[in-house]
């Protein structure tokens, strides 16, 4: 099967959110669509420039780990610079469904008014930077905050995604906020898979968790899942990375692909060669 991604989603960069949904006209016109193979996906000309994080990232193992099926509705929180929703998106799209959706922007606080604006401006830009991209009329789009699920949307969700996002809605108090989501969004036999920096064995919470460092403890995790209704299923070590010791002084960012350290860093050889953090992969489910 030959994949073809159009422009505004193949021009996807960071800090711009982007998602594809078929809406209800284009979701009758798929259904008898062939549903993609993941290694057709993965290998297309329009991710020549994601490829190289696969080793880290293993999409393929890490999709089939959470029980991803190309006819299935998923909805990822957050798609931020958009490598998982290309992956996803052109999964999905033939026979499923693809959602995204973001936290509540009046609930943040903003260091400029230009971020202020560019967050709550999400919505519309995402809907409008995807139908471009896709040929698909913006109001079939489905991209939302937290505060704005749109009707018939709640209890239709096969899978939640949530990749490496964790230690921002920890320490942004929005763990809450979008795991009630998550719980209405899903399906009663639903779940979420989370990737997650991790933290070393035997961290202490004010190391990893009342500061900022991107790892977390899985504890920490699994109880903050556990207080909005869900209970831990299964685990994998498909991304763990036993080279990093995640314990850097100025966090995740070290490593790549952010090597927040900048080039004239003696270490960064080291960074390069560990390469991206080592991660917990959990899944969940609710809890009886």
């Amino acid at each position: 099967m030959k994949l073809k991604l159009l422009g505004s989603l193949a021009m996807l960069t960071a800090g711009t959110a982007l998602t594809l949904s078929a809406g209800p006209a284009a979701a009758d016109a798929h259904t008898e669509a062939a549903a993609p193979d993941i290694a057709d996906v993965l290998a297309a000309d329009f991710r020549d420039a994601d490829r190289a994080r696969d080793q880290y990232r293993r999409p393929a193992e890490t999709l089939a780990f959470f029980g991803v099926e190309p006819t299935m509705t998923v909805a990822e929180y957050g798609p931020g610079g958009g490598w998982y929703t290309r992956v996803l998106a052109p999964y999905l799209m033939p026979a499923g469904k693809y959602i995204a959706f973001n936290a509540n922007s009046d609930a943040r606080t903003y260091r400029t008014r230009a971020q202020e604006a560019r967050s709550k401006a999400w919505t519309e830009t995402f809907k409008a930077s995807f139908a471009e991209g896709m040929s698909v009329d913006a109001d079939d789009v489905v991209a939302f905050e937290t505060d704005e699920m749109p009707d018939g949307v709640a209890g239709t969700v096969d899978r939640v995604l949530i990749f490496r996002s964790m230690h921002g809605l920890n320490i942004g108090n929005n763990a809450d906020e979008v795991l009630g989501a998550a719980r209405m969004l899903l399906k009663d036999d639903g779940m979420v898979g989370v990737v997650q920096h991790r933290a070393p064995e035997g961290a202490s919470y004010d190391d990893y968790g009342a500061r900022q460092r991107g790892y977390m403890r899985k504890q920490d995790v699994v109880a903050i899942f556990e207080a909005n209704g869900f209970e831990l299923a299964a685990e994998s070590e498909i991304n763990a990375n036993p080279a990093d010791p995640a314990d850097w002084e100025r966090g995740v960012w070290t490593l790549p692909p952010v090597l927040a350290t900048g080039e004239e860093d003696e270490r960064r050889s080291e960074y390069l060669a560990i390469g991206e953090s080592d991660r917990m992969t959990l899944l969940f489910k609710k809890a009886d």
